[in-house]
């Protein structure tokens, strides 16, 4: 009797680790391509089915990447769901777990993003708001710009999981964006940032720099760590970067006919004024704004290119600013109408 205990909890346990957990999504390099991204704690197929009825669907297949952090091996896994229809609910079925979202419109005139930053499993008081507004329907998808979980890696990569499958009610639903804070900073070159997720890859291989288009709206998102780990990482990074987003906003600048707002999002922020402010005045911030020994700055190609909003956290705080360049500020009754320099919001209090 107490062997077959045993073998029972043994195949338990297998049933369990081998189950689809962490479901989510996000745009790849369209609105109408969808990664679908998952994990499971033993080997098997990235495979799922779809289709726009519960009871019709079609097999696809993607892709599978092992790997290990803190003796704990995960395998991550993508499938793209591409040139989807716009407007339409498609079911997603993953081994025995059933899931559906719905498209972004076809025109893309309008739609809602919950923007921010700084968001752990503990003292998380917006938590419960975004996923409940998520599945409401409220926003059509969300930009979390910096600092998951508190962090990814923690516990050997643990409370990451427990972070994913906190919000997986809401990331199964509607696309997840993310961009890497200096809490992704694992010791590892941000290695549960680049395994866990897949964002659009016209960028960095890596999800920390990437743009993509959505309506009236270019979308770019940029690593500030690379500049806030320099002297652990190297500087390769930020040069591949800076090449990258200048011919990404002279693109979308000269592309202002077809897609007219050019809005940012990146983790640290280049202007603050709230308590311990001086965070926004730490040397790796001049450089990282203004560059130095040898290292390009970023405002100054936002000011070239007209960014019209950047979207920060990494303070837990809210700020919307006057618009701001090169440390001079623009006021007046009509400074957000046209305004002559780049409006910036600081979101980093989804935590607090």
């Amino acid at each position: 009797m107490m062997k077959l205990m045993l073998l029972f909890l043994t195949l338990n346990l297998q049933l369990v680790t081998g189950a689809p957990e962490q479901v989510h999504l996000a745009f790849y390099n369209t609105p109408w391509d969808i990664s679908v991204s998952w994990i499971t704690f033993e080997e098997s197929d990235a495979v799922l089915t779809f289709g726009t009825s519960a009871s019709n669907f079609v097999n696809k297949t993607g892709n599978t990447t092992s790997w290990e952090f803190g003796g704990i091996i995960r395998h991550s896994h993508v499938v793209i769901l591409d040139n989807l229809k716009p407007s339409t609910l498609y079911y997603y079925k993953i081994a025995d777990r059933q899931f559906s979202f719905r498209t972004l419109t076809a025109d893309l005139t309008s739609y809602k993003v919950c923007v921010f930053g700084d968001l752990g499993v503990f003292n998380g008081r917006s938590t419960q708001s975004i996923i409940n507004n998520g599945i409401a329907g409220k926003f059509d998808f969300i930009v979390h710009i910096g600092d998951l979980a508190y962090d990814l890696h923690s516990n050997n990569g643990k409370l990451g999981d427990q972070y994913m499958n906190l919000l997986e009610p809401v990331i199964s639903k509607i696309p997840y964006m993310v961009i890497a804070g200096n809490h992704e900073n694992d010791g590892k070159n941000f290695t549960n940032f680049k395994n866990r997720f897949t964002m659009p890859q016209n960028g960095g291989k890596d999800n920390q720099f990437y743009s993509i288009d959505i309506g009236p709206v270019h979308w770019t998102g940029l690593s500030t760590e690379y500049y806030g780990f320099v002297e652990d990482y190297g500087n390769a990074s930020i040069f591949t970067q800076f090449n990258w987003l200048k011919n990404d906003l002279e693109k979308a600048n000269s592309n202002r006919g077809n897609v007219p707002w050019i809005t940012l999002f990146q983790h640290r922020p280049f202007y603050c004024s709230v308590e311990l402010a001086a965070d926004c005045t730490l040397y790796e911030n001049v450089v990282l704004r203004h560059g130095a020994l040898g290292l390009p700055g970023l405002e100054p190609e936002y000011i070239q290119n007209s960014v019209d909003i950047g979207f920060a956290g990494h303070m837990h705080a809210y700020e919307r600013m006057w618009p701001v360049a090169n440390m001079k500020y623009y006021h007046g009754k009509e400074a957000y109408h046209n305004p002559v320099a780049p409006v910036y919001i600081l979101t980093g209090s989804a935590v607090s």
